[in-house]
């Protein structure tokens, strides 16, 4: 890693820092005096200050351009890069025809999770010192394992090789990590979250007017349930996630139920519902500019406005959405696929249709189609009347992690056979009035498309399950290189990390 990031990183974390994985109470913390690493970590409420900067980096899910969700969606089959022009934002292009290079990987999908590593390990090595209260203190070690845990398991899925660093280290020691091997990444993120599941200090549930947006064990759980089934350890992702989900279409004990409505998902004041497991928290209170756009400080939804049509004006009868910047616009395969699903009209904005009925009107951006992924379309409703730029402020949550989601990796774990497998497809099925069909590893991918369409899972699901070469090979997908990004070039310069072999080709 580079200098400049080591000192960016050295910077004090715990009261600087806002979370985006949090509900508005958790974020709105502000900062009351200056503070150096040598006069913090003393009380709880450092220490509570301290956990927030952990969290913080939950925001690169749909926070900022480099996003995770956009980013994701670019690389499947479903949605194009899209945007302005093929150059408008040169990493989501490269990864939308696999042509990502050392030079072309946007760096904050590397740095961005060593942030958040990086502050859990100063933590951790801080937190048993402060004197407070016993329970409190274990849990609040839990949850950070669990959140470095998350950002080794997402660095990881992005890179073949990544470094190991579970201790702080000086800025010349930054020069001298090389990558570790995957085996021993994999196993410290199942240690650092087993460490946390098994911590009795951690609830089961969340006192959801306090602690919305923080990790209960069930979310401790989804996220190992999902970590054991990346490396195909299904036996240990179907126990697991089977403790998550619990009777299929009840509550589980963690208080997790499908909610009645699918498209009540996607109300923008719908945070943290009885479906959501683990979710990325937005805010129109941050006052977020484009002087500090993509920082921790800015706390806005960038998605949404990425994802809505350019120069999009409503006429008489068009949905009153506001204009965007035409990223992922919907592909004529997906479109196509959807037909005749009740989930159609929560996912997919056919703007083409308003303009041809004289309703609305759009500029056409890249790759355009006239669909638009509308799960996460801008609307006149979520506008601020707060400080900062208009477009870098909304506030519509994402899921990470959701209970239809879990349901359909707990059957895909179960090899896509058997009751319980057939419980778990007809319980989401049913939400939406849909009759049983027979359970295959395929219906349940194929669901998976129509369930979570727009949410960034299907790149990973094609990988997963050994169909990315036969979808994806015709859009330019190499097996062997393209299931990862290449190291950035600055990460390359000085150190002892070297580039996937397959991007030297």
């Amino acid at each position: 890693m580079k200098k400049n990031k080591i000192n960016l990183f050295a910077v004090v974390l715990a009261a600087a820092a806002l979370s985006t994985s949090c509900s508005d109470e958790f974020i709105d913390k502000t900062p009351t005096a200056q503070v150096t690493e040598d006069n913090y970590y003393k009380t709880a409420d450092d220490a509570y200050h301290a956990l927030i900067a952990v969290y913080d980096l939950m925001r690169k899910e749909s926070g900022g351009f480099e996003n995770m969700i956009a980013m994701y969606n670019a690389g499947s089959d479903d949605f194009y890069a899209g945007g302005g022009s093929p150059s408008d934002g040169a990493g989501i292009h490269g990864f939308d025809h696999f042509t990502l290079s050392d030079s072309n990987i946007p760096r904050s999908f590397w740095g961005d999770y060593y942030q958040g590593i990086f502050r859990a390990n100063v933590f951790l090595e801080k937190l048993p010192a402060i004197e407070m209260d016993a329970n409190l203190k274990a849990r609040y070690m839990a949850e950070t394992k669990a959140l470095r845990g998350y950002y080794y398991f997402q660095l990881i899925m992005m890179f073949k090789n990544i470094p190991l660093i579970t201790q702080t280290l000086t800025p010349e020691q930054f020069y001298n990590i090389p990558q570790a091997e995957r085996a021993a990444v994999w196993a410290q993120i199942e240690s650092d979250l087993n460490d946390a599941v098994n911590e009795a200090a951690v609830p089961n549930m969340l006192d959801m007017a306090t602690e919305a947006g923080r990790l209960s064990k069930g979310s401790m759980k989804a996220i190992l349930g999902k970590v054991y089934l990346e490396q195909h350890k299904n036996t240990e992702a179907a126990a697991m996630l089977a403790d998550v989900n619990g009777t299929p279409g009840g509550t589980s004990q963690y208080g997790y139920h499908l909610l009645a409505n699918y498209n009540e998902l996607w109300n923008i004041y719908n945070k943290f519902n009885s479906e959501s497991i683990l979710e990325s928290s937005h805010t129109q209170k941050s006052n977020a500019g484009w002087g500090n756009w993509g920082s921790s400080s800015d706390e806005g939804n960038t998605l949404n406005v990425m994802v809505g049509p350019r120069g999009y004006s409503a006429g008489t009868g068009a949905p009153a959405w506001e204009t965007g910047w035409s990223f992922n616009p919907v592909t004529e395969s997906y479109y196509n696929f959807m037909q005749g699903d009740p989930r159609f009209n929560a996912t997919i904005a056919d703007v083409a249709a308003l303009v041809a009925a004289g309703q609305a009107t759009y500029s056409p951006g890249d790759q355009d189609t006239g669909y638009f992924l509308k799960k996460f379309m801008p609307t006149h409703s979520d506008l601020t009347d707060g400080g900062g730029d208009v477009v870098l402020n909304y506030r519509q949550n994402t899921y990470t992690i959701r209970l239809a989601d879990t349901y359909l990796l707990e059957a895909e774990a179960l090899n896509g056979t058997g009751a319980r497998a057939q419980a778990l497809l007809d319980a989401v099925r049913a939400r939406v009035g849909l009759p049983s069909i027979p359970v295959t590893p395929q219906t349940v991918l194929d669901e998976r498309r129509r369930e979570l369409g727009g949410e960034g899972h299907r790149f990973r699901d094609l990988v997963r399950t050994g169909q990315a070469a036969t979808v994806l090979g015709p859009l330019g997908f190499v097996p062997g290189k393209s299931e990862f990004f290449p190291v950035p070039l600055l990460e390359l310069s000085n150190t002892l990390i070297v580039q996937d072999p397959a991007y030297n080709q």
